[in-house]
């Protein structure tokens, strides 16, 4: 027999939650909250994951919700487990992923009279939320009707923002009444708006007048659409369209590596490929060095195309357009000419220049994170979703082609907290395999986001381990310190390995240490097996910074 939780705050927002088609719920054990996942456990319609960490399970909520492509809702219990949700909501909110935060709460009157589990959890979010909601005890006076009201606005603005929003649940006790029957309630009228554009005038006038238009796409999600738009935009030369590893677009001629064609411009090659008109596409850009350049050339038109985050990255934003790209360019393409442009052939002769210097340096480079990284993105299936954690692991991808498999990397906020978690929660959704390929910092910081029990069986992660933050061996500046004072402080040298966490967790694993092993162990280490797996590329003390920097240099040479 089907036992509910008998509070009615809990019954509508189940309700709600059924009426939206919020299916997945991660819950994070706890006593306050055990009336949400008592109740949400017993109806049928949704799927339950208990992930204990509540850090890693915000995380691996945030890789369903990327996955599905819609909200997920995570719940806890009160107190300090509520602000262990707090990196993953940052970083939800910087990428627009919709997560409903719904924490339990002890009754409004024990805020601050020292009760146990009890801290100011109402607004606790508020400067990384899209919307802050609390409800009323069951006890209060037109409960019912205003909790409806509530949780109806909250939903439909995590839908309108696809982003964090909010719910703090004060729970009177007792906390364990429960019911075998659930009271009917009224179907939902859903008022979710949606936006309508039309191009202005003058930005297709811009467009004709400018010789030299760029487009940046930053971190975003594959959307065929856009792709196919853009590929329209180059077909015959008319703009240049430089992308990263986690745009998600493929097509021969967009500039997919651009810290390979930009790396040692100087001011006077920054005045030669600058664009007069620079459209901004996604979310954050991984490369340094284009951040540099477009704000040294400072185009005179800069239009950024977003529903959400209308940023001035490179100072000189003229335009926010608040609408899909793919709205966009759908409404532009009527109306503009697509002429060839000499813009074009600048860049396409600097990239074939670049692109031989690449393929040159490789064939004869050493045993170390580069050397990895180029035969894992020969090696890997076509089919598999890659997941890159921070900080070395991407930047190492923007230089390497990994097909058309799509690519994901937590760059809202670019930390590394939740790399693996996030991961996780997104392989536990798809139906595609998904690899991550990680720093060991990253990795060992976030261990917590294997304690899953959902982890399907082709899930595969590659851990290229240098033993340290290798970044601050390669980012300039740490260096001017003292050796001892980089190597235990900042770069935080070590000499652990993952074997016996893989044990742990129930992963097969596998670890390298030159490049004939993992030349051999690369052909099997993406077949079937009844267990996920970790390869483990050790790299101790093979200078990979300084191969990294031999790599920009090499470039740099006539």
């Amino acid at each position: 027999m089907k036992k509910y939780s008998s509070k009615r705050s809990i019954q509508i927002l189940a309700h709600l939650l059924q009426q939206y088609g919020i299916a997945d719920i991660v819950i994070s054990p706890g006593s306050r909250n055990a009336p949400l996942a008592i109740h949400f456990s017993e109806v049928d319609s949704f799927n339950c994951f208990s992930i204990v960490d509540e850090r890693s399970a915000a995380f691996v909520a945030m890789g369903m919700a990327k996955s599905e492509k819609k909200p997920v809702a995570i719940t806890c219990t009160s107190g300090s487990a509520v602000v262990n949700y707090y990196p993953a909501i940052t970083e939800a909110f910087y990428q627009n992923v919709p997560l409903l935060v719904l924490t339990a709460d002890r009754p409004t009157d024990y805020v601050d009279i020292f009760d146990g589990q009890t801290i100011r959890q109402k607004d606790v979010f508020h400067q990384h939320s899209y919307g802050d909601f609390q409800l009323l005890e069951d006890s209060k006076e037109n409960a019912e009707d205003i909790n409806f009201d509530t949780i109806k606005k909250a939903i439909e603005l995590c839908f309108e923002k696809q982003g964090p929003v909010h719910i703090n649940i004060p729970l009177e006790e007792p906390l364990y009444e429960l019911v075998s029957e659930l009271p009917a309630f009224p179907t939902v009228e859903k008022t979710i708006r949606q936006k309508e554009y039309e191009v202005p005038s003058n930005l297709i006038a811009e467009w004709h007048t400018s010789q030299r238009i760029m487009l940046l796409v930053g971190t975003r999600d594959y959307s065929p659409e856009l792709e196919n738009q853009l590929t329209q935009l180059v077909k015959n030369h008319s703009v240049v369209v430089l992308s990263e590893a986690n745009s998600n677009l493929h097509h021969e001629k967009f500039f997919r590596h651009i810290d390979r064609l930009i790396f040692n411009f100087t001011e006077e090659d920054y005045k030669t490929y600058a664009p007069d008109l620079l459209i901004t596409v996604g979310q954050n850009v991984v490369s340094k060095k284009v951040k540099q350049f477009l704000r040294s050339a400072r185009p005179k038109q800069h239009w950024h195309l977003d529903e959400i985050w209308q940023p001035d990255t490179y100072f000189s934003l003229t335009e926010k357009i608040e609408v899909k790209p793919e709205v966009f360019f759908s409404k532009l393409l009527k109306f503009i000419n697509l002429e060839p442009r000499p813009y074009f052939n600048l860049w396409d002769v600097l990239r074939d220049k670049k692109d031989a210097k690449h393929q040159q340096f490789l064939n004869t480079v050493e045993f170390s994170d580069f050397y990895f990284f180029n035969k894992a993105s020969q090696a890997i299936p076509e089919n598999y979703n890659i997941h890159f954690s921070n900080s070395s692991g991407i930047r190492y991808a923007q230089l390497f082609d990994f097909g058309k498999r799509k690519m994901y990397c937590n760059r809202g906020t670019s930390g590394i907290d939740g790399s693996t978690s996030t991961a996780m929660g997104f392989a536990i959704k798809n139906e595609n395999p998904t690899l991550l390929i990680t720093g060991d910092l990253s990795f060992f910081y976030d261990i917590n986001g294997l304690w899953n029990q959902y982890i399907p069986p082709f899930v595969r992660i590659m851990i290229f381990n240098n033993g340290e933050g290798n970044i601050f061996k390669i980012i300039p500046g740490p260096r001017n310190a003292n050796p001892n004072t980089l190597d235990e402080f900042i770069a935080t040298k070590h000499r652990k390995n993952a074997e016996y966490l893989a044990k742990h967790f129930g992963f097969s694993y596998i670890r390298v240490e030159d490049e004939l092993t993992l030349d051999r162990v690369l052909e099997n280490f993406f077949k079937p097996d009844a267990q996920p797996k970790i390869l483990e590329v050790n790299t101790y003390g093979k200078n990979s910074a300084d191969v990294l920097k031999d790599y920009f240099n090499f470039l740099k040479e006539n």
